[in-house]
């Protein structure tokens, strides 16, 4: 195990960054008084992942004071040390009482990942990017720093790919970011046939020609594994984003204020980003959920807007941190994974096939959920220990009821019948979903007096 100490002052704690949650840490060193620069290798990875480290200045004269933390995430063919050597996050956030972490979304500056486990010809496996900053460095970063270890206190960011990334997160992991930022992102690579036409070259030919991978090794093929790609797309996930403060930056790839001249690629690039960012806007629209969008005009993909961008979101995202959202009243969820997780709320689907499932309107005294097949829902720890409640199901087959009690975890345990699973794939093709049927039934919680 490595360690690597910072010098306190006298009384303060010293920092140490220790092993642990999958992590072990290869070499760590101090930079400047604010920064760390961390090697870590994990099974989910093939290889080590750079991670840099941001503290706000005075963090060990305030040995119980708690920070939030903004994961800031680079683009493709970058590093975990762009914004710091690039992107002037070190000066954009001092003074500021924020933790900011920078993790690699890309091994040794290919071309990433795209955030995801990746599909691997049906195999799955690593890498699982997914696997590495969700289930690895997010606790990491907790048990090592003094952070604020709820959504209240972690938003997430990221430019282009990583722009990609913060939308998917957040879409896929809404109980953890309270804030989500794109910068010149791609948060549409599924929801519209115009995204599909954008985004599959470019995640192809990042596949084979900056990962030396076969095509489709991410996501999978389109033709067969469409539900892949929707379940990770923020588009297709936006519902999901209801209750999490959003903020969007582009340019329309024409050359503007901070260009020295002709960007050919970066133009081009941009201006397919623009398209892709207006496609996710137009959604979060139509269902009624707010959103910052700045479309900015003139504008390349490059990093002096990237770093203006963070400069001009950096005083809302703290004002974000000062002023949080609650957490939903009501937990409204979709996921086509067959067991997720959602504000303590535990679903395993029991069904032939990959589809997405929908858990709406949950709160202490029931839920509906929508899918095929049937479901074990365990609740949050929210009941009464030892106590009996009256469990009634309404489902396509009539209404049953039953009783059950709650342990010493204070969770009930809840299976739900849906309707015969469907046995062919949803969206088994490259468009609209086909074949699917979804039932759904709603679940009553009362105490059995």
């Amino acid at each position: 195990m490595v360690l690597v100490a910072l010098v306190a002052p006298a009384g303060a704690q010293a920092l140490k960054f220790r092993g642990g949650d999958g992590l072990r840490v290869l070499s760590a060193k101090r930079l400047d008084p604010r920064l760390f620069a961390l090697s870590v290798s994990t099974k989910a990875l093939p290889a080590p992942a750079n991670v840099r480290v941001l503290l706000p200045t005075g963090y060990a004269n305030h040995p119980r004071r708690r920070y939030p933390v903004l994961y800031l995430l680079h683009g493709t063919s970058g590093g975990a040390a762009d914004w710091t050597t690039t992107g002037g996050a070190e000066q954009t956030t001092a003074g500021k009482p924020l933790i900011v972490v920078m993790p690699d979304i890309a091994l040794n500056d290919d071309g990433g990942g795209w955030c995801t486990n990746w599909w691997n010809a049906g195999k799955r496996g690593v890498p699982e990017w997914e696997t590495f900053h969700i289930d690895q460095l997010i606790p990491w970063i907790d048990r090592n720093l003094r952070t604020i270890r709820s959504r209240a206190g972690r938003a997430i960011a990221g430019l282009s790919q990583g722009g990609f990334c913060s939308m998917s997160y957040a879409a896929r992991h809404p109980d953890l970011f309270g804030t989500a930022l794109s910068f010149s992102g791609a948060p549409d690579i599924a929801y519209d046939a115009e995204a599909q036409s954008l985004v599959t070259p470019i995640i192809n030919v990042t596949e084979t020609a900056l990962d030396g991978v076969p095509a489709n090794s991410m996501f999978g093929p389109r033709t067969s594994e469409e539900i892949n790609w929707a379940a990770h797309d923020p588009t297709t996930l936006a519902e999901n984003l209801a209750d999490t403060r959003l903020l969007m930056f582009t340019g329309n790839g024409m050359v503007g204020p901070l260009d020295t001249g002709p960007n050919p690629l970066g133009s081009a690039i941009e201006a397919g980003v623009e398209q892709l960012t207006k496609l996710f806007h137009a959604r979060l629209q139509a269902l009624g959920i707010a959103s910052y969008f700045d479309d900015y005009g003139p504008g390349t993909h490059s990093w002096p807007y990237w770093a203006r961008d963070l400069q001009q979101s950096i005083g809302p995202l703290m004002n974000d941190f000062a002023h949080p959202l609650p957490a939903p009243a009501k937990v409204t969820y979709t996921a086509a994974e067959p067991s997720y997780s959602i504000y303590g709320w535990q679903i395993k689907m029991y069904r032939a096939v990959e589809e997405f499932s929908t858990l709406t309107g949950a709160v202490r005294h029931g839920f509906s959920l929508s899918g095929s097949g049937s479901a074990t829902v365990i609740t949050p720890a929210r009941y009464r220990r030892q106590r009996r409640y009256r469990i009634i199901v309404k489902s396509m087959t009539g209404m049953t009821t039953r009783v059950e009690t709650a342990g010493r975890n204070r969770r009930l345990t809840i299976r739900v019948p849906l309707g015969p699973s469907n046995t062919v794939q949803e969206y088994p093709l490259d468009g609209p979903s086909t074949a699917t049927k979804v039932y759904t039934s709603t679940v009553t919680i009362r105490p059995n007096s």
